[in-house]
């Protein structure tokens, strides 16, 4: 039976970075009141025919949480909904809010993978991109994550940074390498409408790096990582090997693989084929329907089979395993070859998609140019 994954969206941080536009709030005084209205969200959600096997605890930071929050919300999330051992409980944590004790306290929690937002090796970079952290915190932390006992660590780094070269950010892979995580992340900066880069870089005060500088940036991170014992198997994300991709973000893997997903706090977003719904994006507003006893839904959408279709290309596409055939098939009951096929061989003509095993998969090259891909086939 298809398991499906648990999202927490926790909206506090200390500071808002300026490249964000995920959902947060800097008033950490309304925790209390968010964590009543989540419990409560929990416990009113339908129980689906659905079981579970990860829950994510993403942000936000929501490393600023208690280890007593956390098993509360765990708690909460086994008591109501199927959950199937082994569950793979990740935590986002900033390395500037948390220390020895909190890292053993949420490991005794229950939390067994922790996903260490570390962005950059470099203070100077640490600094251009609004962290509360420094590089040494970051390697102090991760120290730490080991001496409390996780196994399962995962690392994000940002790289596309304005002058950034391929010499200096392969000193931030070699570093990352060192520290020997389970799971490397690599994110390209990106400017997303509304936040503050976005009018930085319109008030004139930050420019892009190049589009050819930030492509060499991305072809330096899969070689080197590849080179290093890292399986590239999404367009961002790298994992040592392990039986049955044990080090891989299992609960990532349900969005790129159309697998089904609840999300719980505000601005969480769920996917039930063919249903989607998400909830308001404001805490004072997701707290406050809660209270009266309704569900904090923004909106809906269902999804018609075309629809589905080109999410599910536009997201297999993006791992390494790429677009099964069978599973089309069985999934839309129609040949992906009859409606993409022509399509598809001219992108393998131009060294962007390969097929083998019955799968259509996006080259290096396919990922460097996804958008290109995706937009030839649907």
């Amino acid at each position: 039976m298809t398991r499906g994954g648990i999202y927490v969206h926790v909206p506090f941080c200390r500071r808002k970075c300026p490249y964000c536009d995920f959902y947060s709030t800097t008033d950490l005084a309304l925790a209390p009141e968010f964590l009543d209205a989540l419990e409560f969200e929990i416990r009113r959600c339908r129980p689906d025919p659905l079981i579970f096997d990860s829950i994510y605890i993403g942000g936000g930071t929501p490393s600023l949480l208690s280890a007593a929050d956390l098993a509360r919300i765990l708690a909460a999330l086994f008591a109501r909904l199927r959950l199937q051992a082994p569950v793979e409980v990740t935590l986002e944590a900033n390395p500037g809010s948390v220390g020895r004790a909190g890292l053993a306290a949420f490991r005794a929690a229950g939390v067994n993978r922790l996903n260490i937002g570390v962005q950059s090796f470099q203070d100077e970079n640490l600094e251009r991109l609004g962290r509360i952290h420094t590089a040494g915190d970051a390697r102090r932390v991760f120290a730490q994550a080991r001496a409390a006992g996780f196994d399962n660590l995962g690392i994000d780094l940002i790289y596309g940074l304005p002058g950034q070269g391929r010499a200096a950010w392969r000193r931030e892979l070699a570093e990352a390498v060192r520290l020997a995580p389970e799971h490397i992340a690599c994110y390209m900066l990106t400017i997303e409408p509304g936040t503050p880069l976005a009018q930085a870089q319109r008030d004139g005060r930050f420019q892009p790096a190049p589009e050819e500088q930030v492509a060499g940036l991305f072809l330096e991170t899969s070689q080197f990582l590849t080179k290093n014992g890292y399986r590239h198997y999404e367009v961002s994300n790298f994992a040592r090997s392990g039986p049955n991709g044990a080090c891989r973000s299992r609960h990532n893997g349900k969005y790129w693989s159309y697998r089904p997903y609840l999300g719980f706090g505000p601005a969480a977003h769920s996917f039930v084929p063919p249903r989607r719904f998400w909830n308001h994006r404001s805490l004072e507003r997701y707290c406050a329907t809660l209270s009266v006893g309704r569900l904090p839904r923004a909106g809906q959408e269902r999804l018609t089979r075309s629809q589905q279709m080109t999410e599910f290309i536009m997201l297999g596409l993006r791992t390494a395993e790429g677009v099964g055939l069978a599973e089309f098939r069985q999934r839309f009951g129609v040949d992906f070859n009859a409606v993409h096929g022509a399509a598809a061989a001219d992108l393998q003509a131009r060294r962007l998609l390969s097929l083998s095993g019955g799968r259509w998969a996006a080259t290096l090259r396919g990922m460097l140019y996804l958008d290109t891909v995706t937009a030839a086939l649907v």
